[in-house]
């Protein structure tokens, strides 16, 4: 009999794919999601068992581990995670799990300028507390993801618009939702060999900011020029243009997360193996995620009116006032540190992301 796993966040950008994955094993799956909707049918359809309710809350986390042995800890993007992993913790220990999946960040560090991080490196060391419950950690770094936030831009106006400072510098090794679900997957499916392993998965290799946009003119079928922008630009773009999954708190994290970018943060070490050496098969390049996200968007297809949109929604970022950074955390009443450091300012970062041997072609583990 194979052991339930619950999924936390499972209709998000990792979590679904996870749930997907899970049930193409056979595994039993719980869902946790926040509401009923296309997401959750999708994952219905695959067999899982969905459960509806409030991760914050710890009723709804303890119905949720309710038979369940090992579980995917996702925390939502968003300024309450520390809660909802304490939440998560307390749940996962009442319930006795033998093993947790929990996908932390590549620049976690006890010092991170970024409140979020900073949530993410207490979230990591409370989870490991417990000597009954093995703990995998998954820490990918800048997603792929991440760039398709402004794929509209460039099907319609031939622009990759991201502060990532200058366009020929390759700064990151971006994984797919998909390869991040799979390591996950991994550890998930074979605790005994993975537990109290911390996994990084990337992409197959380093790309620059012109990489990327001429990775998206070719899946899109059309020339895509990257243009530098400034934070303040960035804050504009993210308020004005729908759809919008980001907080004012997110974007505050994100401005953080583009520095750490322009500074090389996420090139180093990277690519790494981890996904071919757990999974047995190769990470997707970039350009096969940008065709994959193409093929389902029929709106990203080329023609006068939705240029004419496109042109329209670049006019409203321009008029959309930008968000004073400094300002939301304030008012927020975030916690702030007197000494804050960016990951490779800090010795303890630097000596455990230290760059790594070069790669061989790993064997997939057994």
């Amino acid at each position: 009999m194979k052991p339930k796993i619950l999924v936390t966040s499972a209709a998000g950008k990792t979590g679904l794919p996870t749930v997907l994955q899970l049930r193409e094993k056979d595994f039993p799956v719980r869902a946790f999601v926040r509401r009923r909707d296309s997401r959750s049918a999708q994952l219905e359809r695959a067999g899982a068992d969905i459960f509806v309710g409030n991760q914050y809350a710890l009723t709804d986390m303890r119905a949720a581990m309710d038979g369940v042995k090992r579980a995917y800890q996702c925390a939502p993007t968003a300024p309450n995670g520390l809660h909802f992993n304490a939440v998560f913790t307390v749940a996962a220990n009442e319930a006795k799990l033998e093993h947790v999946v929990t996908l932390g960040q590549w620049l976690s560090s006890a010092d991170h300028p970024s409140l979020f991080t900073r949530e993410v490196y207490l979230s990591d060391a409370m989870i490991r507390l417990s000597p009954a419950m093995s703990v995998t950690s998954v820490d990918p770094g800048w997603f792929a993801d991440n760039y398709l936030m402004v794929i509209g831009m460039a099907a319609h106006l031939g622009l990759f618009t991201m502060p990532l400072g200058p366009g020929d510098e390759k700064k990151n090794a971006p994984p797919s939702n998909e390869d991040i679900a799979r390591v996950a997957v991994e550890a998930l499916t074979d605790p005994e060999t993975h537990a109290g392993g911390s996994y990084r998965p990337t992409g197959p290799e380093l790309l620059s900011p012109n990489d990327i946009a001429a990775a998206m003119g070719r899946a899109l079928g059309r020339r895509v020029r990257y243009m530098d922008i400034s934070e303040k630009m960035m804050t504009k773009a993210l308020r004005a243009l729908p759809p919008s999954n980001y907080s004012e708190a997110a974007v505050s994290q994100l401005a953080i997360y583009a520095e750490e970018y322009r500074r090389g943060s996420f090139a180093v070490n990277a690519p790494t193996g981890d996904v071919q050496r757990l999974t047995g098969r190769a990470p997707e390049p970039f350009e096969t995620i940008v065709r994959r996200t193409v093929a389902v968007q029929p709106d990203l297809k080329q023609s006068l009116p939705a240029s004419a949109r496109a042109l329209a929604g670049f006019l409203k970022i321009l008029l959309t006032p930008a968000l004073d950074l400094d300002r939301i955390q304030s008012q927020r009443d975030y916690v702030r540190i007197a000494a804050p450091r960016y990951s490779q300012d800090a010795p303890e970062w630097t000596e455990t992301h230290a760059p790594a041997a070069p790669l061989s072609t790993p064997a997939k583990v057994a």
